[in-house]
């Protein structure tokens, strides 16, 4: 079985993400590919290898005990990507939300901006926001925490 080629175009997008986030590390998977690139000190490593199965990401040991209880929240909405997640859909416009606005199931919350696409983020449930937790145009990580909603 061959193993589909690296684009090189998606490697430096990859490396220029996680320049332009601050973040250490970012992976990138189509089933057929996987692509990982980290940041160790000032060197930047690219590392990429056919799809495997993914170990579990380990989560930070110095996040603070806030964040941790914002995400067993029952209506926490938590990040499903790495990006930088936006409250507005351009500079100047008025915010998706807003805390104690009301929402309901499907209504965009935010952005996130991954590989210069921007994915809204939905609400999953209706309800009120009871607290945004990310602040606009703040990087983000797979998993941690946006918003509560009540």
């Amino acid at each position: 079985m061959a193993t589909k080629s690296i684009d090189s175009e998606t490697v430096r997008e990859l490396a220029h993400l996680l320049d332009e986030t601050n973040l250490t590390e970012i992976e990138y998977d189509t089933g057929s590919v996987r692509i990982r690139v980290a940041r160790q000190g000032l060197p930047m490593a690219v590392h990429a290898a056919p799809a495997v199965v993914a170990a579990p990401v380990a989560q930070p040991a110095a996040a603070a005990p806030a964040a941790a209880d914002d995400a067993s929240h029952p209506g926490a909405v938590t990040s499903p990507m790495v990006g930088v997640a936006y409250l507005a859909p351009e500079p100047g416009a008025a915010k998706f939300i807003e805390v104690g606005a009301s929402v309901s199931e499907g209504q965009t919350l935010m952005l996130i901006e991954a590989m210069k696409t921007f994915n809204p983020i939905r609400a999953p449930r209706g309800g009120k926001i009871a607290r945004i937790i990310i602040e606009d145009g703040q990087p983000v990580e797979f998993g941690e925490p946006l918003v509560i909603i009540e």
